[in-house]
């Protein structure tokens, strides 16, 4: 095994901010729609917590995308299209045969490829459709007071709320598959440490 550094701490202190406003989002959400058997902080403070943490979601996104444009870190996120489908395929495989076999990861992992191709396409849905759309909902939810008109444009909140509400449950899927992928790693806490301290132990083979 070889320690490497593999994430820098703007990309731990955006990921552990991410994950935590997006849980508690998750948590006030249901909140907000099951108050009468699902409570937390009370409905009234839910919805208030959830407005809140929407704006703060916003701000963070913003500054990660800074972070990662300013530091060239961005790269890692986007498909590259030679050979992404065969990419996409090899580790499909991997996940769902290779794995249980023993076989090593078709790629190699480094500080500046730290997603393999499904990882990649995942993450570029999740950040370039799935929160934009839970981001502008939510936003036009919150502004029907302020701009009723375009309220009313994209449906009001029979719509807007259904969208919203699908998006909230499909981050709850990614959520759950995430944390299972992360006890993949040499150990089933490898991948979990190394987001706390930055550093990820990889077999000899794939730091080559």
């Amino acid at each position: 095994m070889k320690r490497i550094y593999m994430y820098t701490v703007g990309e731990r202190v955006w990921h552990w901010i991410q994950a935590l406003v997006i849980i508690l989002l998750i948590i006030t959400g249901f909140e907000a729609h099951f108050s009468s058997w699902f409570k937390v902080f009370g409905f009234t403070a839910s919805v208030y917590i959830h407005k809140v943490l929407g704006f703060l979601l916003l701000l963070n996104a913003f500054l990660g995308f800074f972070y990662h444009i300013s530091t060239g870190l961005i790269k890692q996120f986007i498909p590259r299209p030679r050979g992404f489908f065969d990419g996409l395929f090899l580790q499909a495989r991997y996940y769902l045969y290779g794995i249980f076999k023993g076989e090593p990861h078709p790629f190699e992992k480094t500080p500046l490829h730290k997603l393999n191709p499904l990882q990649k396409i995942t993450y570029f849905g999740l950040l370039n459709v799935l929160l934009p759309v839970q981001v502008i909902t939510g936003v036009l939810m919150w502004g029907s007071v302020y701009f009723p008109e375009t309220f009313k444009i994209f449906g009001g909140l029979p719509v807007l709320a259904t969208i919203h509400t699908l998006s909230a449950y499909l981050f709850i899927a990614f959520i759950i598959v995430h944390v299972y992928m992360t006890t993949l790693g040499a150990t089933p806490w490898t991948m979990i440490k190394a987001m706390i301290n930055g550093y990820e132990e990889l077999p000899e083979e794939e730091t080559h």
